[in-house]
């Protein structure tokens, strides 16, 4: 027979087993519990995550100044194309490009043949007319005593007077004409009409001039360069903020870094119809020459902004079925739709006549699907914070 077992040993198997369940039970309810608040952790974080985070602009509505910038050219004060007044052939020049010249001095001197023997003929036509008129007047003073004896007849000293009145208007005429001519032959010699430096020359010795304008290009260019004068096209939005005696500044490639004063003198108060800008005109100073007319310039022109209005950036800005509003976030932190016009377009900025209020906090740049009442973060706070862990029961 097998030995009986004591009655100890089961004693001692039955307290374990009930350690064991209730060990395990507790560690089946610790990770049910564990799993619930994992859980718990993760649905909240989700519904954050589902909060957009925004950052908002700050509205300021002191007037700021905008920085306009405009391509332009520079040109000559006064600039004057030299033709010739005269035909001939060019004898000599006295001045080459970039010389400074003053009113008067002599450029080049012109022979002129034709003319020469034009005005000599004149003189001799003159000559000749004034020749006439003293025998016609000779002729009057012999026959007019003859009249009272009727020696001759008031038809002839009739005639002997128009004659005399035809031969005093021919010497007018021939004066007249010489006095032309000496005009002519004095443009012989070409020279400066004003203070300034010849930017240009298109003769030389030899070379067959033709008088007038439309006979090709002109001898000489005399440009005044003590003051430059530029001509900007300001967008029609911004024209009336520039005003006559606006001071500005201007930039050339040449000198990178430095900027030279100018001032709007003149402005053509229209608007052109095919690039919808205004002409506007600008005296530079150039009185140490370091200019050049013809040049490309960059004007900088600083204008005020609007009292009582404010600058937002671009992107705060939402177009849809509704019109043009901005997204702004109430004491509630949700969202509050407001319909605004804008008062000038800056580029990147935008300057706003209308809809907000200094107190109003505007977001910079609304997330697509952002709707009226919608809940958001203001800056701050991390949406790419991880996910929390999902216990597992054990």
């Amino acid at each position: 027979m097998p030995a009986a077992v004591p009655r100890r040993s089961h004693g001692k198997l039955g307290i374990f087993g009930v350690v064991f369940v209730a060990g395990a039970a507790m560690l089946v309810y610790t990770g049910i519990d564990a799993r619930h608040r994992s859980n718990a952790e993760l649905t909240q974080w989700t519904e954050a995550q589902a909060v957009p985070t925004v950052t908002l602009v700050t509205l300021n509505s002191q007037p700021g100044v905008v920085s306009l910038n405009l391509p332009g050219r520079l040109q000559a004060n006064n600039s004057a194309p030299i033709f010739a007044r005269v035909s001939g052939y060019v004898k000599d020049w006295k001045v080459d490009i970039g010389a400074a010249v003053k009113a008067g001095e002599t450029l080049a001197d012109i022979e002129a043949p034709d003319q020469d023997q034009q005005l000599l003929q004149a003189k001799a036509d003159l000559a000749n007319a004034k020749a006439a008129e003293v025998l016609a007047d000779l002729t009057l003073k012999r026959e007019r005593p003859l009249l009272a004896s009727n020696t001759v007849a008031q038809q002839e000293i009739d005639q002997r007077v128009a004659d005399l009145a035809s031969k005093q208007a021919a010497v007018n005429s021939g004066a007249a004409n010489v006095q032309r001519l000496e005009v002519l032959s004095a443009y012989k010699t070409v020279t400066a009409p004003f203070d300034g430096l010849i930017t240009e020359r298109n003769t030389d010795v030899g070379n067959l001039i033709a008088a007038g304008s439309n006979a090709g290009r002109p001898m000489f260019v005399v440009s005044d360069v003590r003051t430059l004068r530029a001509y900007v096209n300001v967008p029609q939005n911004y024209a009336p903020a520039v005003k006559i005696g606006s001071k500005t500044l201007v930039s050339v490639p040449e000198y990178p870094g430095r900027t030279f004063a100018a001032k709007v003198v003149a402005s053509a108060r229209s608007v052109d119809m095919s690039s919808g800008t205004t002409q506007m005109q600008l005296a530079v100073d150039n009185s140490k020459g370091e200019l050049m007319p013809g040049a490309y310039a960059n004007v900088k022109v600083d204008l005020s902004g609007v009292a009582g209005t404010f600058r937002i950036p671009v992107s705060a800005l939402v177009f849809d079925e509704k019109g043009l509003r901005v997204a702004t976030v109430g004491p509630d932190s949700r969202v509050a739709f407001k319909a605004v016009t804008i008062a000038r377009d800056l580029g990147s900025e935008i300057e706003l006549g209308s809809g907000v209020q200094a107190g109003d906090r505007v977001i910079a740049a609304p997330p697509d699907g952002l709707a009226e009442g919608d809940p958001v973060h203001v800056g701050g706070a991390d949406p790419g914070s991880p996910a929390p862990k999902v216990a597992s029961a054990q």
